[in-house]
């Protein structure tokens, strides 16, 4: 999701499956490659990130070559003396502070800022002394730095953005900037910061929603008081649907649905896994409490900002953006910006949405496994749902009859099958599901 906000182009043409650990590389996002903070670079602004990057990144040991294994014998290999030849600063940030993968998760505990770790990790992380309960069992038994906390991480990153924020206003008021403010909240595990801990009735992770809450609220607060609210252009957004033990626990403990009323979770293919909030606020420009169910993607974010600062795009870059500057004006009408919309999962299965139809290329979710569920996603074959078309290669849902995607018409209406996967393999083999700009 990260790679598609940052490129404009659907990650699964990387050929990269899954999702990068600790000092897992190389960064996802090929050198020369147009990047959204590179072109607002052009247009005069200044470009910070503060968070979790994930977008892979190449770490080199003590003869600098690449270190390619995994877990904890990866990171006990790596010369921490050495910069990283494709950190956030190689792609078009001019500052970056954060970790590698997810900050409490990934082997990895230890902050990057620029291109380096200067504070390097030097112990196997004791576990014992996290708080333990059903939403904490996410923390992989990795190497962490002195003075890393794992309940702190958002508060950290906050600081930065904030301190960011106020310095730039300050010191270069007529320059514009960049901030992409990448949070661990709501991942798992949830680690509530101290001040957040009880804060709801809703468990941990009620109290790391709030404290992601208390997040954008300090964020768009610091912007009011600095003056530059009216002028300044927010996206909040989510990278996927909620997390499967996460969602499992939190409707049995505290009848909270993250997912409602959709089908699947994280890493799904159908609606749960895909169907996320987007909101937008441009005081002045964009009128308040308004809602669309226009097709949106997280690609779309770069052809946005392209058209808001003017830039023109090169064939070669944002293959995947489309503009939704008029919808988000109110100039856009009835008219869909996107008449289709490809969707994908970790595992580079493809499903294509066109109006109230949805094709999935595959058999399954494409991700989870609801039939034979067990281990970290115990309980999930609860949520089985037998196919009624099982011997179809694919599925075909009718989202205004069927919103829960539980009967599939792929045999019903093969030439609907045959009109969208059509359109779905062209867009694969042309590189591109974008119309080149004009």
């Amino acid at each position: 999701s990260r790679y598609s906000i940052m490129t404009g182009r659907m990650a699964f043409r990387t050929g990269m499956e899954g999702v990068f650990t600790g000092t897992g590389g190389p960064c996802l996002i090929e050198e020369g490659r147009l990047t959204l903070p590179a072109m607002l670079k052009e247009k005069g602004y200044t470009t910070a990130m503060f968070g979790k990057w994930h977008i892979g990144l190449t770490f080199l040991d003590s003869l600098g070559q690449p270190v390619e294994e995994g877990g904890v014998k990866g990171v006990r290999r790596v010369d921490f003396s050495r910069s990283i030849p494709d950190a956030p600063i190689h792609r078009g940030f001019d500052q970056f502070f954060g970790t590698a993968s997810c900050p409490t998760t990934d082997w990895l505990y230890a902050f990057i800022e620029g291109d380096r770790i200067p504070v390097p990790p030097v112990e196997v992380i004791d576990r014992s002394l996290l708080p333990d309960h059903p939403y904490s069992h996410d923390c992989r038994p990795g190497l962490i730095a002195p003075g890393f906390d794992m309940e702190e991480i958002d508060m950290i990153f906050l600081d930065k953005s904030l301190e960011f924020l106020e310095n730039h206003v300050n010191t270069k008021p007529d320059q514009p900037f960049f901030l992409f403010h990448s949070a661990q909240a709501v991942h798992l595990p949830s680690f509530p910061g101290e001040d957040f801990k009880g804060k709801t009735s809703s468990g941990p992770h009620g109290d790391f929603i709030f404290e992601m809450d208390y997040i954008v609220g300090s964020l768009l607060e610091s912007l009011e008081m600095l003056g530059v609210a009216d002028n300044t252009l927010v996206f909040f957004c989510s990278d996927n649907g909620p997390e499967v033990p996460t969602t499992i626990r939190m409707r049995k403990d505290h009848g909270h649905d993250s997912a409602r009323p959709w089908r699947g979770m994280k890493r799904d293919q159908w609606e749960g896994g895909h169907r996320t909030p987007l909101l937008v606020r441009w005081p002045g420009k964009i009128e308040a409490n308004v809602k669309s169910d226009q097709l949106v993607s997280l690609t779309d974010i770069m052809a946005t900002c392209a058209a808001v600062v003017d830039y023109r795009l090169p064939e070669n870059a944002a293959e995947d953006s489309y503009d939704i500057l008029p919808v988000l004006l109110g100039n856009q009408g009835e008219d869909p910006v996107r008449e289709f919309m490809l969707q994908q999962t970790l595992t580079l299965e493809l499903s294509i949405r066109n109006g109230k139809w949805k094709y999935l290329d595959h058999q399954g979710s494409g991700g989870n496994n609801y039939e034979f569920a067990s281990g970290f996603i115990e309980g999930l074959d609860q949520y089985y749902i037998e196919d009624s078309d099982p011997e179809a290669p694919g599925q075909l849902y009718d989202l205004e009859t069927d919103p829960g995607e539980t009967r599939n018409l792929y045999s019903q209406h093969p030439e609907v099958v045959a009109r969208l996967k059509q359109q779905m393999d062209a867009w694969v083999e042309n590189g591109r599901s974008a119309p080149l700009t004009e």
